[in-house]
């Protein structure tokens, strides 16, 4: 069964969950990588502060989740 992306995921954990939202998340411009404050943002909190379109990031995420291999 694939991963969702679940909403009060934070960005940390999706990025630990599955190392290819790294990427994601660097190809947005934004610097979660390491940030004390991505344990505590969800998606939607992480797009506004980046004034992100979050439809786009969400999807972006969701596809890195969906092409993850175990």
């Amino acid at each position: 069964m694939k991963r969702k992306l679940n909403d009060d995921a934070t960005m940390d954990g999706i990025m630990r969950e599955t190392p290819a939202a790294i990427r994601v998340v660097l190809q947005h411009g934004m610097l979660c990588v390491g940030c004390p404050i991505a344990s505590f943002h969800t998606v939607s909190d992480a797009a506004r502060e980046h004034d992100l379109d979050e439809d786009q990031l969400r999807h972006d995420l969701e596809a890195a989740i969906e092409n993850d291999v175990d």
